[in-house]
């Protein structure tokens, strides 16, 4: 889950900031901004939806649904699934390997153990 302070930077620093919306598996600090959406889930890397977005391709964004849509057609989507393929992991050895083969979502936290519900105490 790479940090998007660099992205959001170069947006702004070339004068898209009012036209341009990062939508990411990322995460963001405190120093970032402009128009982002961070920590999509089931994230690209898996063969989420972000994924198969690409170049060109129409999205709404409604923050008061909380909903983002790529405007395709089902039978396009379908076609880029088929076709998607994960690209090779950043690390082959190491610890990095390890967390990366170990690691969930990181709509469950990016942990690499099971999450465990929590009681709820009244």
């Amino acid at each position: 889950m790479r940090e998007m302070l660099s992205p959001t930077s170069a947006i702004t620093g070339r004068g898209l900031g009012d036209k341009v919306a990062l939508i990411t598996d990322g995460r963001f600090s405190g120093g970032s901004h402009g128009f982002v959406v961070g920590h999509i889930a089931p994230e690209a890397a898996l063969g989420g939806p972000i994924g198969l977005v690409r170049s060109g391709d129409r999205i709404t964004i409604d923050a008061v649904k909380r909903e983002i849509r790529v405007e395709l057609p089902v039978a396009e989507l379908r076609r880029r699934r088929a076709a998607w393929r994960p690209s090779r992991p950043y690390a082959q050895t190491g610890v990095l390997a390890k967390y990366a083969t170990l690691v969930g979502s990181a709509s469950y936290g990016a942990v690499t153990e099971p999450i465990q519900p929590r009681r709820r105490t009244f």
